[in-house]
């Protein structure tokens, strides 16, 4: 019979969530036979409350009880820096693979890590290739000064290595986003099993197999390799469950004080994919909120990317699912603007996440203001700060998390020169906001894209 792929990614704040991840462990166990090939693509240490608490070793529990064949570096498991990184692959039971990232001119983790590998499933060998973002030193600047190329050069000569080694099956482990369309279509391989995006998706290009299930376990998706692969997704439920790795994680989460109640929400806050990114939402408004209060700040900014999704917040709430709506160790950083440079930031703010991996709709999330964004033009149609249109002599403070300073990968309206005071990590300033005021958003219109809205409803579904 032809090896198959059981294939995981993101599992970021699942490992928050032990229920979710014996699920998940219960399920490739139950699926998985000697003819089949586990692996993960990325972000499986990092982000989460837990993951934060024992700088991504949490994940070490899930990965024995997974018993993958291989991972790759995703962008969050920098998120604690490269030495760090480099730990947890030396650490994991799998082996670690990366082709296209290297350090002073080596390839990065070379003692502990391989760029492919060779595997028997069932008695036909596969090979397996790492490949990590091409701006994974862009989006998290935790992975400085780790430089990363591109995957599609190395994938080639790993592949042809693979071949004449013996491999039947060549598949990439890729955290390369969209960027796996690219992949596949250059290069000889028979699946690109990918994350980074969140969306549960599946195609076939050119005869390759391009995969993502999603991220915090909720899916897997499933490869049959031989002739054209055939790909399948899985829901992950709760008919299959590692109970000794529930335990496990439950005992963790309360040695940090995770599952410490923190407040009660009576109206459920959704925290969908869509609710995190689109431009106002009960959610996003929470988050920024919580930054404006937390620093007394004239207006705050939170980007789309920095909400993750999840369950709905409903009735008790925890500190770990208060981190895990920002579960980053940014600081809250408060920066000082005049009126034309606020103006700008604004401007800036709904179009620095699209790129190759990110739709339209991304939209920052905002407080203490009322913004109209012309998407067509790329202009501010109106912008107001606590009823008032911008001054442009008077100066402003704007709350945001650290990386909007760090990076310009979300907006260059400011920088390090730019901040006025530092108030803690900003993760704990939404557990602050709940203890203090509650959890009870609302939607208050302060958010506009007109054109965006309009050309959305007319695209047919």
């Amino acid at each position: 019979m032809s090896p198959r792929i059981l294939h995981y990614s993101d599992l970021e704040t699942a490992l928050d969530d032990p229920e979710q991840a014996a699920a998940l462990a219960g399920t490739v166990a139950a699926r998985r036979d000697d003819r089949t090939v586990v692996v993960g693509s990325g972000d499986n240490t990092a982000p989460g409350a837990l993951s934060l608490a024992t700088e991504g070793r949490a994940a070490l529990d899930v990965f024995r009880a997974l018993a993958p064949d291989a991972d790759t570096f995703g962008n969050h498991d920098f998120d604690f820096g490269p030495a760090t990184a480099r730990d947890l692959a030396a650490a994991a039971p799998q082996p670690w693979l990366c082709a296209n990232a290297t350090l002073d001119g080596e390839r990065f983790a070379a003692d502990v890590t391989r760029p492919s590998t060779l595997v028997d499933a069932g008695g036909t060998p596969v090979g397996i290739i790492g490949v990590a973002h091409l701006k994974t030193d862009e989006i998290n600047p935790a992975a400085d000064p780790v430089e990363f190329s591109d995957p599609v050069p190395v994938v080639r000569e790993e592949a042809a290595t693979l071949r004449d080694a013996g491999a039947e099956h060549v598949v990439v482990v890729s955290h390369c986003g969209r960027g796996d369309a690219r992949i596949a279509r250059e290069t000889d391989v028979d699946a690109v099993l990918g994350g980074h995006v969140h969306d549960v998706h599946t195609d076939v290009i050119d005869g390759t197999a391009v995969v993502r299930p999603g991220r915090a376990g909720t899916h897997v998706s499933e490869v049959a390799l031989g002739g054209t692969p055939s790909v399948t997704i899985h829901e992950v439920d709760d008919s299959h469950v590692d109970d000794v790795l529930a335990e496990r994680l439950r005992k963790r989460m309360a040695e940090h004080g995770l599952d410490e109640v923190v407040a009660t929400v009576k109206h459920p806050i959704e925290r969908t994919e869509e609710t995190a990114t689109v431009a106002e939402s009960r959610v996003g408004n929470l988050v920024a909120d919580a930054l404006r209060w937390r620093a007394d700040a004239d207006v705050a900014l939170s980007p789309p990317g920095a909400i993750r999704a999840g369950p709905p917040l409903a009735g008790d709430v925890t500190v770990a699912q208060l981190h895990n709506l920002t579960p980053y160790e940014d600081d809250l950083a408060v920066v000082e603007l005049p009126g034309d440079r606020l103006r700008e930031a604004f401007v800036a703010v709904p179009f620095g996440y699209h790129d190759e991996d990110h739709p339209d709709r991304f939209c920052s999330h905002v407080s203490g203001a009322h913004v109209v964004w012309d998407d067509e033009a790329g202009t501010l149609r109106e912008a107001t700060v606590d009823g008032e249109p911008i001054d442009p002599d008077r100066r402003y403070t704007v709350a945001v998390a650290d990386y909007l300073v760090e990076t310009d990968h979300v907006t260059a309206a400011f920088d390090e020169d730019d901040v006025a005071a530092r108030h803690g990590i900003a993760r704990e300033a939404v557990v602050e906001y709940a203890r203090a005021v509650g959890l009870d958003p609302s939607i208050e219109g302060r958010v506009g894209r007109p054109t965006l809205a309009a050309a959305e409803s007319a695209v047919p579904e």
